[in-house]
C-alpha cells in the first residue's frame, strides 16, 4: 500500500473547485427540500433518515459531508484508487459534473411540477 502524499499548497484552480463542489452541494440540498415539500421523495436512505430528523439536519449533514470530502482531496497530492493516481482536480471535475447534472434533473422536475 502507497503511503499518501501530503502538500499544504494548492493552485486557485483547485481551490475554486472545491468551493463549485460545495456552492453545487448546497444547491442540491435546498432543491432537494424544494422537491420534498412539493411531494417528491429523497432517494438516497441516508440522507432520507437526515431529512425525516429535520430539513436543518439534512441541509447540515450534507454540507458537512461534501466540506469533509473537500477538505480530504485537498489535503492529499496524490490519491489511489483502484491503483490508479488520480489527481484532485480530476476527482472535483467528476463530482462537480455529476452535482451539475443532478442540479439541473431536479430544475426540470420542479419545472415538470409546477407546470401541473
Amino acid at each position: 500500500m502507497r503511503e499518501p502524499s501530503f502538500t499544504s499548497f494548492h493552485g486557485t484552480s483547485l481551490f475554486a473547485a472545491a468551493l463549485c463542489t460545495i456552492a453545487l452541494s448546497v444547491v442540491d440540498a435546498c432543491l432537494t427540500l424544494d422537491l420534498v415539500s412539493l411531494g417528491a421523495e429523497e432517494l438516497n436512505p441516508i440522507m432520507a433518515y437526515y431529512l425525516d430528523k429535520s430539513p436543518l439536519t439534512f441541509f447540515t449533514v450534507k454540507y458537512l459531508l461534501t466540506s469533509a470530502a473537500a477538505i480530504m482531496i485537498l489535503s492529499v497530492k496524490e490519491i489511489y484508487i483502484f491503483g490508479r493516481k488520480l489527481r484532485g482536480e480530476v476527482l472535483f471535475a467528476f463530482f462537480m459534473l455529476a452535482l451539475a447534472l443532478v442540479v439541473q434533473w431536479q430544475l426540470v422536475l420542479l419545472h415538470d411540477i409546477a407546470g401541473h
